[in-house]
């Protein structure tokens, strides 16, 4: 059965990821840009406040802990309240550029930041990044954490400093393991209730789900989703729409048409195939669903990203 997060993920990640590790002495504050991106924090070591654009009250970290800031928005990170916020010198920047890293000392209590930034598509509205909640705070002493998840964040913190070769590709697994296990955090809590990620801890929706992803070219209706799910028509419909957010049915086109979007990104099928491997019989009737769900035709979407991927311009001669 497919695995319901993974495939939301795979989907709308953009597989690109550009962190930091910062090493602070107190006092210390800077901002993290507006640059539409998802922040992953860890504390590896001293304790920070964290000022979330649109959130009202800071979070107080600890060495440890892990927060994901699934929005874009201007963030401020502190060492405590009123410290003032400095801009990055010439210096700092080229060391940033050259090692991944930037040391500023004060001569106060020292910190160690690791700062992750993911970009994600904007691909699948039930499940997307704006809909979680402003922050997830995953603190090193919750009972809910599993044994193992402090050695992989100790990795993290170590791993950052590293000019091994592969480095890279070690920083981008681990920040996955913690993307994801902050989001089964979230899930496991009753906080996510709103924002649709709580039909995933239900087993009959969460079947219903994976079905869909699994064969959304499929002919399902109502009654054949309630069937799989073990639930009557009214009360499957029903309990759907109040954990997902969306009737089935509309879920189920959604879902299609970011497949669809997929296929026409990342592949050269001819449109009729697109349309039929996401459930569509007609270019007609898949030209409009994908145009009603997603403001353009499937051959504009298309050509918007063959243009993206082009050379700028023919090889040029001496």
């Amino acid at each position: 059965m497919t695995d319901v997060l993974t495939d939301l993920l795979d989907t709308m990640r953009l597989g690109t990821l550009v962190y930091g590790r910062l090493e602070l002495g107190a006092p210390w504050g800077f901002q993290l840009p507006d640059r539409g991106a998802a922040h992953i924090v860890v504390v590896g070591r001293g304790s920070a406040r964290l000022e979330v654009d649109g959130r009202r009250a800071p979070l107080n970290l600890s060495a440890g802990d892990v927060v994901f800031v699934p929005r874009g928005g201007s963030h401020i990170l502190r060492d405590s309240k009123g410290s003032a916020l400095f801009a990055f010198g010439e210096s700092e920047c080229r060391s940033f550029r050259d090692t991944r890293s930037v040391k500023l000392s004060r001569g106060g209590l020292q910190t160690v930041l690791v700062v992750c930034a993911f970009q994600f598509r904007a691909a699948h509205s039930t499940f997307s990044m704006q809909r979680l909640a402003r922050s997830i705070h995953v603190p090193a002493t919750h009972a809910a954490r599993p044994p193992w998840f402090a050695s992989t964040v100790e990795q993290f913190v170590a791993e950052s400093s590293s000019q091994e070769p592969g480095a890279m590709v070690v920083m981008s697994r681990l920040a996955d393991v913690l993307l994801v296990q902050t989001i089964r955090f979230y899930i496991a809590g009753n906080e996510c209730a709103a924002h649709g990620l709580r039909a995933l801890s239900d087993r009959s929706i969460a079947r219903a789900l994976a079905l869909i992803h699994e064969r959304p070219a499929d002919g399902w209706t109502v009654e054949k989703l309630a069937q799989s799910a073990g639930l009557s028509r009214s009360g499957f419909a029903e309990r759907f729409r109040a954990l997902v957010g969306d009737p089935p049915l509309e879920y189920l086109a959604r879902w299609r048409m970011t497949k669809a979007a997929e296929l026409l990104r990342d592949s050269d099928l001819a449109m009729i195939d697109v349309a039929e491997r996401v459930g569509y019989r007609s270019e007609a009737s898949f030209h409009r669903a994908f145009k009603r769900l997603e403001g353009v035709t499937p051959g504009a979407f298309r050509r918007r990203f063959t243009r993206a991927s082009s050379p700028a311009s023919g090889p040029r001669t001496a």
